[in-house]
């Protein structure tokens, strides 16, 4: 758990069999490897904090309650919000409780830093019986990460698989829910005032007495692993679609967007070779039905150079950004003060 976001949603497969009210199938974390936010806030106090004063947390009382989604539930014949159909793999977290499948919470720590259950007791030793955080050592320190991770943890040094997690679920990508539900087709996400508003949770190297903002440098880095991964997530919604309908027409056009934006980008003066190569994929790919193939491996070729963006670059070299990133007054919602 950690620094930067909270974010919104989940990696990992598909099918877990259990006798559970919840639809097995539709669920994006493993159930029986989900620990739940309380397992987290043995440490994490500050973070959970900041947690409940989110959508994030809010969404699990009060998103079945709202009239909106009752009328798509209805639509999609979905009697159940939190335990059936479309709405659960990005509006809740689901956990293996007594042999069933519970939902226990709304977007949680783990929708965005991935199942514990095989991480979280790496992730809690810092050497030995007597070692907290504060004494850890350097290399021990290094080491508990890189197992962590190796378990499956999703930490904030992986900004390209935390932020597909946003993406992944603030992108809609079910057609069926947009054409048939009435959902709407993804939403204005935008990675920096996404994050650095009210899920910012950047509370823990300081035990809680301030909630820091990205640093320049990291924000220039996350705008533009953001930017890409809306484009690769808009032509894999295209490249899904099959019916000149609504959800397409959408994808089409935010994947029009995004190739604007990454233009911009590149017009004010960010030369780096990745950027040059966003634009030629994006100026090649055909955005129309039917051409799944084509655009599946136009959006790889995106995840390709979002990672290496990710991983190259600290944003020192990205300093013509800075015209293009969101304002403080622009982040969403109210940032937690501890």
């Amino acid at each position: 758990m950690t620094r930067l976001l909270l974010a919104i949603t989940i990696l990992a497969a598909s099918a877990w069999a259990g006798p559970s009210a919840v639809h097995a199938q539709e669920l994006r974390l493993d159930p029986d490897k989900v620990m739940g936010p309380t397992a987290c806030g043995d440490c994490h106090e500050a973070s959970i904090a900041a947690w409940r004063d989110t959508h994030h947390f809010s969404t699990f009382k009060d998103m079945p309650r709202t009239a909106e989604a009752r009328d798509i539930a209805d639509k999609l014949d979905i009697k159940r919000i939190k335990a059936e159909g479309e709405c659960v793999s990005c509006h809740f977290t689901s956990k293996m409780e007594d042999g069933d499948v519970d939902t226990i919470g709304g977007i949680t720590c783990e929708s965005c830093h991935g199942a514990g259950k095989d991480w979280i007791e790496i992730h809690s030793d810092f050497g030995g019986k007597d070692a907290t955080a504060e004494n850890e050592s350097e290399a021990h320190r290094t080491q508990r990460w890189a197992k962590s991770e190796a378990a499956g943890m999703i930490r904030p040094g992986d900004l390209y698989k935390l932020a597909e997690n946003c993406y992944q679920c603030h992108t809609v990508p079910k057609e069926n829910l947009v054409n048939t539900g009435g959902h709407p087709a993804g939403s204005n996400f935008e990675l920096v005032a996404w994050s650095q508003g009210e899920v910012r949770h950047n509370v823990w190297y300081n035990d809680g007495a301030g909630n820091a903002e990205a640093s320049q440098n990291r924000k220039r880095v996350m705008f533009l692993v953001g930017q890409a991964l809306d484009l690769e997530y808009a032509l894999r919604g295209v490249a899904k679609a099959t019916q000149k309908a609504q959800y397409a027409v959408q994808m089409a056009k935010r994947a029009k967007r995004s190739a604007l934006r990454i233009k911009a980008i590149s017009d004010a003066g960010v030369s780096i070779p990745e950027v040059g190569e966003l634009l030629k994929i994006a100026g090649s790919a055909k955005v129309s039905l039917n051409n799944e193939a084509a655009l599946t491996a136009a959006a790889d070729k995106v995840a390709v150079q979002a990672k290496a963006i990710a991983s190259n670059y600290d944003g020192s070299e990205l300093a013509a950004l800075d015209g293009l990133l969101p304002s403080a007054d622009a982040y969403k919602g109210t940032v937690y003060a501890p």
